[in-house]
Formats: C-alpha cells, structure tokens, sequence
C-alpha cells in the first residue's frame, strides 16, 4: 500500500466532518420543528443520554486509544495472519461483552432512569415514555463500540474517508424518521428512537464491506486469554478514566453556572456550539489521522518519523486554529447574531454569549493541541501519562472556576476551561519533549514569526471590515448573512495571501506516513 498523504487525509476527514456537522444542525432544526418542546421530547433526549454518554466514553474514546496502537503494532511486527487473529479476538469479544450490557439496558431501563432522572418518577406517563424509548435506544452502544472497531481497522489501513463519513448516517436516519416516520407512531417522538437504532445500523452496515475488501471483516473467535486482547483491556482501564475526566469537568461546570443568573447556563452552551465546530473540524480530524501514523512509526521504531509527524501536527494545528480562534473572538457578535438572534434570543443575549466565547476562544488552540499531543502518548501504548496530565487539568479548572466565576460569571466558566485546555497541552509537550519522543524540527523561529504577521493582517482585516456591533444586532437575517459571509472571505484571502507572500507553500505541509 502506497504511504498515506496525511494532508490529502486531513482535508478529507475535515470535509467528512462539516459534512456531518451541518448535517447536524439540520437535524437540530428538524427535530424542533417537527417535536417542539415538551413531555415528549425531554423523555426522548433523557432515553438517549445514557447510551450516547457510553458511546463517547468507551466506544470512540478508550478502545479506540487502547486497540489502534496494538493494531498496528500487530500489523507492522507480526504479520497478516496475526492481525487478523487480534480483529476476530477483539471483535469477538467486544460483540459478547457489549450484547450483555445492551441487554442489562433493555432489562433495567426502568432503574436507569430511576437514577438518572428521578424527577420524571412523579409523572408515571413520561416515566414509562422514557422507559420505552432507552430500550429501543440502549443498542445504540452495541453498533457504535463495533463501529470504533472497524473505523480502528480502516484508519491503521489508511482509509479515512469512509469512517469520517460514517456520522452522517445517524443525522440522515434522524432527519428521515422524523419528516417521513413520526405520523406512523404513537406516540411519535418513538420515531426518533428507532432512528437512533437505526442509524447505528447503519453506520456499522457501510463500513462492513469496507472491511471485506481489505481481509480485515471480524469472523467469531473467542479467545478470551489471547495476550493482544489482554494488553488492550489493560490499556482501556486508564483510558476510560482520562476520557471520563472532560465529562466530569462539564458536569462540575454545569453545577456552578446553575448558581449564576438565569440564562448562565444557555450562553455557555451556544458559545460551545460555536467552539466545538473547529475543535471538531481540526482537533477531531489531526488526532484521526495522527494516532495510526504515529501507532506505525512507534511499531517500526522509527523515533525520527514519530517526532516528524507531531511536528507536522503541531504546525499545522497552530497554522489553523489561531486564525480560527482570533476570528471567533474578533467576529463574536456578527456569528452569534447571524446564527441565533432570532425569536426569543435577544440582543441582551448575544451580548452576553459573545462574552463567554471570546473566553473560549482563549483555549481553542490548546484544547486542539491536546488531540495532537495525547495521540504522541497513545501510540507508545502510554495511556497513563495523559491520564494524570487530565486530572491535574480537571482540578486547575475547578480552582479557576472558584477564582472567575465571582468577577467574570459566566465567561469565567468558560475562560477556566480554555487555559485548562492551554496547561494540558503544555504538560503534554514538556512530557514528549522531555522523554525525546518529540524534537522539535528547525525552523520554529521564522515559522512563528510569519504566523504572527499574517496574524496581525486578519486581526486587521476582520475589525475595520466587520464595523459596529450595534450594527449586528439591527440588522435583518440576510444582511447579516450576506455582510457575515464577505468579511469571512476578506479575512481568509488576508490570512493566506499574507503567508504566501511570506513564503508559506501548501506543498511544505505534505506529508507521507510510512506504511
């Protein structure tokens, strides 16, 4: 197999990625538009919490960290048969494993919402809608966790592509149940749940041929001693822990905004809806990408390709998540007016939303950073060290929680958060740098230095182009739109003209990971 063009992968995963994003966003829009608001749809969002939170903590997060690293591992040192062994292993097990925790769901539904939401107990309706939708939603967990182990397998083979676009199927499910199914229910909010099922069909169902053409589709074999399975749960105990810190720290974050004015809690999450779409488009698709490579170069012992490859990553984390995270602070106001300044979002609350982003701004380049620099660890079957870089960042949010939130409110909230993602990122560098994993490249100097002058001419572009904030707020939604989608564009050619001018080459930034 040819060496994979980790820039052609990046573009492809990040284009897979807004595809599935804005797919997302129509979803939203359906979904409230077709089910409102109300007894209904708060059972429908309690029924797929659980298996959802599942789904990020196990399935795309700890197997994922722990099996790619032995799989490639496999592949490069012990051969094709070997490795097919470890997929049917692995995959056997996952599969019987997961069957039983979906059939603990099924059954016990009725405890689990107990736990999870026992207000809903008082209303015996909503407690048995609720109650009904988790057990067509709780299988969800099964088709996901199989999901990461094939995505797993196609990205140690260099296809990308196809697991980055697999999220869509879940959004095309919801938007099809929802406009198409939800009359033939009843109630019909059960449409939604059998798009959650569904949908994991279906994104289990496109990636399965896939497979089969690489000789890589899991066959029974269960082995509960194979040594391969056994070094990937050890590895998956700290990773579920280090995945499981991010939740806990927005959990603690919500707790506190809920002793802030009403609203605290609204503005917070539409600055991290606008946060999370970079942090998606970039940090998502460069940890996707990296985490086989790096895997490989660690296989073959190759120190120089593997500190190569995060140099490659921690340039172009800083050549595109600066730009996005000056524009975010500069163009806070156009965005959040231009996306939600509509019915009962004021411009009271655009104003106080465009506080807490330009806070998470703050924090955007090292929270992306983070999923270059953790995936360094990962690849060295280090799962460890992350994990207590996580939990001593947990503990400096909340003590800057405590300091902010006083003075700064909200914003506190979330600036505590984004110099939280700054420190994790740096402790994640120290330790690479420190092991030798990681030698910085030459050339920094002048790289920085350029960045900061094409830098400077968007900042530049952005604030005379974008004029008043008051203006903002005034207009109607296609002026915003239209004047929104100019002053973008302006500020883009400026960014990129700037370090073209100044040297910058898209063939500098390709790169090939050895196979």
């Amino acid at each position: 197999m040819p060496p994979v063009n980790l820039l052609k992968a990046l573009a492809t995963v990040s284009g897979m990625t807004l595809l599935s994003r804005i797919l997302g966003f129509v979803r939203d829009f359906i979904v409230a538009r077709v089910f409102g608001a109300g007894m209904a749809t708060d059972a429908f969002f309690v029924a797929f919490r659980l298996p959802n939170l599942l789904r990020r903590l196990f399935a795309e997060g700890a197997f994922s960290q722990a099996f790619v690293p032995i799989l490639a591992e496999y592949r490069n040192r012990r051969g094709e048969a070997e490795t097919r062994h470890l997929a049917d292993r692995v995959g056997t097990a996952l599969f019987l494993a997961l069957m039983l925790v979906s059939a603990l769901g099924v059954a016990g539904a009725p405890l689990i919402i107990y736990v999870t939401a026992p207000g809903f107990a008082a209303d015996p309706d909503k407690f048995a809608l609720t109650v009904e939708l988790t057990r067509i939603t709780f299988p969800y967990i099964l088709f996901m966790s199989l999901v990461a182990l094939a995505a797993g397998v196609l990205n140690t083979w260099g296809r990308f592509a196809l697991p980055a676009f697999t999220p869509v199927m879940l959004n095309v499910a919801f938007i099809a149940m929802a406009l198409l199914a939800a009359p033939w229910f009843d109630p019909p909010v059960l449409a939604l749940a059998w798009a959650v099922f569904i949908g994991g069909l279906l994104q289990l169902g496109i990636q399965l041929p896939a497979l089969a053409r690489i000789g890589m589709l899991p066959r029974f074999d269960w082995n509960p001693g194979d040594e391969g399975l056994r070094r990937i749960l050890k590895l998956m105990a700290p990773a579920i822990l280090g995945v499981s810190v991010s939740q806990i720290s927005l959990v603690i974050n919500t707790i506190f905004a809920s002793f802030l004015p009403a609203g605290s809690v609204s503005w917070l999450y539409y600055a991290d809806r606008l946060m999370e779409f970079p942090a998606g488009l970039l940090g998502a698709a460069l940890g996707t990408i990296l985490l086989p490579s790096l895997s490989r170069a660690h296989a073959d012992g190759s120190g120089d390709n593997f500190s190569g490859l995060l140099d490659w990553g921690l340039r172009m984390t800083l050549m595109l998540t600066l730009p996005a995270a000056l524009a975010l602070a500069i163009l806070a106001v156009p965005l959040l007016a231009t996306l939600f300044q509509y019915g009962a979002f004021t411009a009271a609350d655009v104003l106080q939303t465009r506080t807490a982003l330009a806070a998470y701004s703050v924090g955007l380049t090292g929270l992306i950073l983070v999923k270059v620099l953790a995936p360094g660890f990962y690849a060295r079957q280090n799962i460890r060290t992350p994990v207590k870089i996580a939990l001593w960042s947990l503990l400096a949010t909340q003590a800057m929680n405590l300091a902010f939130i006083g003075w700064l409110r909200h914003a506190g909230l979330a600036l505590s958060i984004g110099l939280a993602s700054c420190l994790n990122a740096g402790l994640l560098w120290h330790g690479l740098t420190k092991s030798g994993a990681y030698r910085p490249a030459p050339g920094w100097g002048g790289f920085v230095a350029r960045l900061a002058v094409a830098l400077t001419a968007l900042g530049a572009v952005l604030w005379f182009a974008m004029g008043s904030e008051a203006e903002w707020l005034a207009m109607g939604g296609a002026a915003r739109v239209a004047k929104l989608s100019w002053v973008v564009a302006a500020g883009i050619l400026a960014y990129f003209a700037t370090l073209a001018l100044l040297g910058f080459r898209l063939r500098d930034f390709r790169r090939r990971a050895a196979n």
